[in-house]
């Protein structure tokens, strides 16, 4: 059976896809930028790629017409905390003309549950999206689901940062609200077994694990399956925007997707129904051992994909390949080469630079750094890597964008996206047995300049010490 995967680089699609594969369907991936589809050779030879952007005219746009099935996952809620909603609406208008031209039978929504009578800005977009989706022509499957709980899903992830960075909390009333979380691989299932299951056709279905629980609730248990206890005091006077900044500030999230989290954590997210679970005969996780399934994951290193990896959680608008062509004029550059012995072992320090390990030299300044951007509302060091010893083309790496990460010609290419007065570079490169190191900084005016050489002094022993460490074996 050949699928349309939209979102195929998303958190969702990037569990999905490996799960089609070995079920044996022919899948056809949709992505604005092919270069961003981190998936490997294997992978890569298995599947069928489109760039395709949903919210660009369908008629210039054109699919192959043999598709069977489809699974839409697009969400714009990272990207915008005023008109994503606008922009939802718009990308599934442009889905249906799409599915027009082909011989698509069904289209599988993941949506979220919209069971309470006040429905969020974001809730309310993924209902208006329901809606535009039931006059495609086709059979629509909607599954409404609440918290997802998956090594990197952004739940987890600010969960996870909160209860590790705040034994003790000050929280606002919204930790109060009830929800029913859901594990990833439960998710995962439900999209499988519903797909091409006429007995699905034209509903919407609520899909949960089997606990109601607070997010108070959530923080505490987190807690108790990593050993360790927490204390959690709610307050009525934080407003929805000191909420967002107090997410921002503490957790690896970005600000856009802390307000439109924070507007949705007021409503409650529970189930109303449990008839797919009975139809397809899954038993569901629960909470603790969707934290634990997790962890599984992060300790072997097999993290599928992470929510920090999306475009829309850095300064980056548009393609990567604009950004892949290093400046040679009217730059500042920080240059620095270092012979070395062992080229391969050097590699690996490189390709393992950032998240856990650090930058090699000066951390603390590097921390220091992130806070600062933080203040000012870029990504600071936030998002760490999703892998430790892998990355491709598009990943996040701490305040930097992955443009570049070819092994076999030895080099790796960053594009920072800390906010910064002009755009950057840094480059590592191995040629000859010689470690080359740069750092390329286009500034915007007369402001651009200043900032580099006020930054000046501290790139001599950071850059200095940098290369020094990363050369070591």
């Amino acid at each position: 059976m050949k699928i349309f995967l939209t979102g195929a680089n998303g958190y969702i699609g990037m569990r999905l896809l490996p799960n089609l594969l070995e079920l044996g369907h022919e899948v056809v991936c949709a992505v604005r930028d092919e270069k961003r589809l981190s998936v490997d050779a294997k992978t890569k030879a298995k599947i069928d790629i489109v760039e395709i952007d949903f919210l660009e005219d369908p008629e210039t746009q054109a699919l192959p017409k043999d598709i069977d099935a489809a699974y839409y996952l697009i969400h714009s809620m990272t990207s915008s905390v005023t008109d994503f909603d606008e922009k939802e609406s718009m990308a599934a208008r442009n889905f249906n003309t799409l599915m027009a031209q082909t011989h698509c039978k069904q289209v599988i929504y993941l949506s979220g549950i919209v069971n309470d009578k006040q429905l969020s800005k974001h809730l309310s977009s993924r209902k208006n999206v329901e809606d535009i989706l039931y006059q495609g022509p086709f059979q629509l499957t909607v599954l409404r689901a609440g918290i997802i709980v998956g090594s990197g899903s952004s739940s987890f992830e600010i969960i996870r940062d909160l209860c590790e960075k705040l034994p003790v909390m000050i929280t606002p009333k919204w930790v109060l609200t009830k929800t029913q979380p859901i594990a990833i691989r439960d998710v995962i299932l439900f999209l499988t077994h519903v797909l091409c299951n006429p007995g699905t056709y034209d509903q919407s279905f609520d899909i949960g694990g089997p606990d109601v629980l607070t997010y108070k609730d959530m923080l505490h248990r987190y807690a108790k399956v990593r050993g360790f206890k927490n204390w959690i005091f709610t307050v009525p006077v934080m407003t929805p925007k000191l909420s967002s900044y107090w997410l921002y500030f503490v957790t690896s999230t970005s600000y856009k997707l802390a307000t439109n989290l924070v507007d949705s954590m007021k409503m409650e997210v529970v189930a109303q129904d449990n008839r797919l679970q009975k139809m397809l005969d899954i038993h569901t996780h629960t909470y603790e051992e969707a934290i634990d399934m997790a962890f599984k994951k992060i300790e072997q290193n097999l993290v599928v994909s992470s929510w920090k990896d999306s475009i829309a959680s850095g300064q980056i608008k548009d393609d990567l390949e604009n950004y892949i062509q290093v400046p040679k004029y009217g730059v500042l550059q920080d240059k620095k080469t270092l012979a070395i012995t062992d080229e391969a072992a050097v590699l690996e320090n490189i390709w393992h630079i950032g998240g856990e390990t650090g930058w090699y030299y000066g951390n603390w300044l590097w921390r220091f750094r992130g806070f600062l951007d933080k203040l000012v509302g870029g990504p600071g060091l936030r998002r760490g890597r999703t892998h430790l010893d892998k990355l491709n083309p598009g990943d996040a790496l701490d305040f930097w964008r992955v443009l570049l990460a070819d092994k076999k010609a030895k080099r790796l290419l960053l594009f920072a996206e800390m906010r910064t007065p002009g755009e950057a570079w840094l480059e590592f490169k191995i040629e000859d047995g010689v470690l080359h190191q740069t750092a390329t900084f286009r500034p915007k005016g007369l402001l651009g300049r200043l900032y580099w050489y006020s930054v000046l002094p501290f790139h001599v022993f950071i850059f200095g010490g940098m290369i020094r460490n990363l050369a070591k074996t």
